[in-house]
């Protein structure tokens, strides 16, 4: 071969390289562009319609219902082909709302989801599939409300919750929203309480140094204060606090139960039960599978058959590295102290 000819073909060689990788870059800055375009929201794209990745159509909402009320969903076909629609909500993790948090994606979708099954005038039933240990008392009360308030927008409506590992304290609270309560033969549940932690490093303080200056309005403004003991009355105030809550929560349960106050209390020590026990102390209406619970949904609906819808949200990359509501994660969350606060929660 000649010189010529071994020039002009690496000279074509490099020409057809340099062009794909060309068009790989203006490609790559198309899709880029228009995710950060719908990211910033600049794009128009429909809030309702088919969604083309499941051919399925979203539930309808009132056109003058907001965002927080009913937000934006994408369905996915679950199981089913029944008329009857129900969605499946995952309620897993610590229960805890907030803006910002990188735990919280979970218990605000699990909100969110919830509030937009309420605004669809198709939605029969939710189907609860818990794994928690509990969380927040004010969040997993929300949530609560949520799921009543789910019932309470349309007559029929039916709400069964299956239990995963662990429906503990404020997971368990949730689920008693519920006209059914299912659990796995493996399930750990209860733990019908309340706990408050903090810490005390005055003697710790002292040995390295450390001093405290606190300026306050009362006696009590620095309630918990970790470089100061608890006086007795003190102690006394916030047992309080923790014995009113704690009644709020037996209360629930005995209400939703049907047991007598006197006898939830005996079990609301703490103290967590296999599925058998709870089922033996009506803490629970049976056991079984995620199948079962589709079966309860289906003869609580009186339906032939159910068709089963599970939600996601479209998260785009500028929404993990912005910290949209409930998602992702920023530099804050790493840098906040740890708080003292009071909670529904199974401690591990």
């Amino acid at each position: 071969m000649s010189e010529n000819q071994e020039s002009g073909k690496k000279r074509r060689g490099c020409g057809f390289g340099c062009m794909l990788l060309i068009g790989l870059f203006v490609g790559l800055g198309i899709v880029v562009a228009v995710l950060l375009a719908g990211s910033l929201g600049l794009l128009n794209l429909p809030q309702q319609g088919w969604h083309l990745g499941n051919l399925i159509h979203h539930g309808k909402v009132e056109a003058d219902v907001g965002e927080d009320e009913a937000p934006y969903m994408v369905e996915t076909w679950s199981a089913g082909n029944g008329d009857a629609k129900v969605i499946r909500i995952p309620i897993s993790g610590l229960i805890m709302l907030g803006n910002d948090s990188w735990y919280t994606g979970n218990a605000n979708t699990a909100l969110r989801s919830i509030r937009r099954a309420t605004h669809d005038p198709e939605v029969e039933g939710l189907i609860l599939e818990v794994n928690s240990g509990g969380g927040g008392i004010t969040d997993s009360d929300i949530i609560y409300k949520a799921v009543l308030d789910f019932k309470a927008a349309q007559k029929g409506r039916v709400v069964v919750t299956i239990m995963g590992d662990v429906a503990a304290s404020g997971a368990y609270y949730i689920a008693l929203a519920s006209d059914c309560i299912l659990a796995h033969p493996t399930t750990l549940t209860g733990s019908i309480g309340v706990i408050m932690q903090s810490y005390n490093i005055k003697e710790l303080a002292a040995k390295i140094g450390i001093k405290d200056e606190t300026f306050k309005s009362g006696e009590n403004k620095d309630l918990l204060n970790p470089f100061h003991d608890v006086s007795p009355e003190q102690r006394a105030m916030l047992q309080a606090v923790i014995d009113a809550l704690h009644s709020r929560f037996v209360k629930l349960v005995s209400e939703a139960r049907k047991i007598s106050e006197a006898d939830v209390r005996k079990l609301a020590d703490g103290r967590i039960f296999v599925a058998d026990e709870a089922l033996a102390r009506k803490l629970i209406d049976g056991i079984g599978y995620s199948a079962d619970a589709e079966k309860e949904m289906t003869r609580l609906l009186d339906a032939e058959e159910i068709n089963v819808i599970r939600y996601s949200e479209d998260v785009s990359f500028l929404d993990l590295l912005r910290s949209r509501r409930g998602i992702g994660m920023s530099m804050s969350d790493f840098l906040k102290p740890r708080e003292t606060r009071l909670m529904y929660r199974w401690w591990l």
